[in-house]
């Protein structure tokens, strides 16, 4: 009995699928021939992985879905969240997806949300997960916001606060991404008949998006451990480490709540890249047939557009 639970077991392993919006990065590397055209070894492309890592990384950003207001300490919420982020589905970065680039792509996720007193008055913290649809990936997030104003309903005074993020990437064996975010935002609270609540705000958010590759393997299908292949070169290779991504979000929203039960509606621009990698001391700029591993990549990710919304339950 057990040695049959174990092989169907691997079985079922062995026969899992990747889902369309995997990454294949070695789709990303140069092949570098001799003059026989023999295969002697493979060099990442820099410009095509920053930008696909700028893009991805605001996929995965974490989303404000909440006024500059804290939940009091006292409050504690509960949501479920769904975003929607559009992509460059042209460019030529996303050939590094299992399957055809989409013109956009969806994440969902729950949150918790807890205000607290300590240690500082009008705190918050939250953590949660997402996940990215139609592929393996969960990404982990946490934030901090700090209520600079609020609670002054009856003055013409808006809430201001200012929040850190980080939401982390996981379950994508060659990639390693994480975005934090530093967001400043303002709202107004606005009560309805008495009984609806209306606190619409706005904020810009700034994201840093720190991409790390792990060993890739061009030729996953090639055993050169084998003594068929001992002659064969190894082509394995990574991406060298680059400098942070810097990409500017502007976003607006609104969250309506009645009794416990909340609804948030949140839309955002993500601004272009414009970052150049600065880790290899070098101005020459990388292009997609660069083969020498010193260059200054440059960001070429384009403006991107998200719409958000959670849902759920305000104690």
């Amino acid at each position: 009995m057990r040695r049959g639970l174990g092989l169907a077991l691997l079985l079922c392993a062995g026969t899992a699928a990747a889902d369309d919006n995997d990454l294949v990065l070695s789709r990303l590397g140069t092949r570098i021939t001799d003059g026989g055209g023999n295969l002697t070894g493979v060099v990442g492309d820099a410009i095509a992985f920053r930008s696909l890592a700028s893009q991805l990384g605001t996929v995965l950003a974490p989303h404000l879905l909440g006024p500059a207001e804290t939940n009091g300490f006292s409050g504690f919420q509960l949501t479920v969240d769904y975003s929607n982020t559009t992509i460059d589905r042209g460019a030529a970065y996303w050939r590094a997806l299992e399957g055809p680039a989409p013109a956009s792509m969806s994440t969902v996720g729950f949150f918790v949300r807890k205000g607290l007193w300590l240690p500082v008055p009008s705190f918050e913290i939250g953590a949660g997960a997402v996940h990215l649809v139609d592929s393996h990936t969960w990404a982990a997030q946490l934030y901090a916001k700090l209520a600079l104003n609020e609670g002054y309903h009856d003055l013409p005074l808006p809430s201001l606060a200012v929040r850190g993020a980080v939401s982390r990437m996981m379950s994508q064996r060659e990639l390693d991404l994480t975005i934090a975010s530093l967001d400043v935002s303002v709202s107004k609270h606005v009560g309805i008949g008495g009984t609806w609540r209306l606190d619409p705000y706005g904020g810009w958010d700034l994201l840093m998006i720190v991409p790390r590759s792990q060993v890739i393997d061009p030729t996953p299908n090639v055993d050169t451990l084998l003594p068929a292949n001992a002659n064969l070169p190894n082509t394995n290779f990574v991406f060298l480490d680059e400098s942070n991504i810097i990409r500017n979000k502007l976003f607006l929203g609104a969250k309506l709540q009645y009794d416990i039960f909340e609804l948030t509606l949140e839309g955002a621009l993500t601004l272009a890249g414009t970052s150049v990698d600065g880790n290899e001391g070098t101005s020459t700029p990388c292009t997609p047939m660069t083969t020498t591993a010193s260059c200054a990549a440059q960001d070429t990710a384009k403006l991107q557009r998200t719409l958000a919304m959670s849902a759920g339950f305000d104690f």
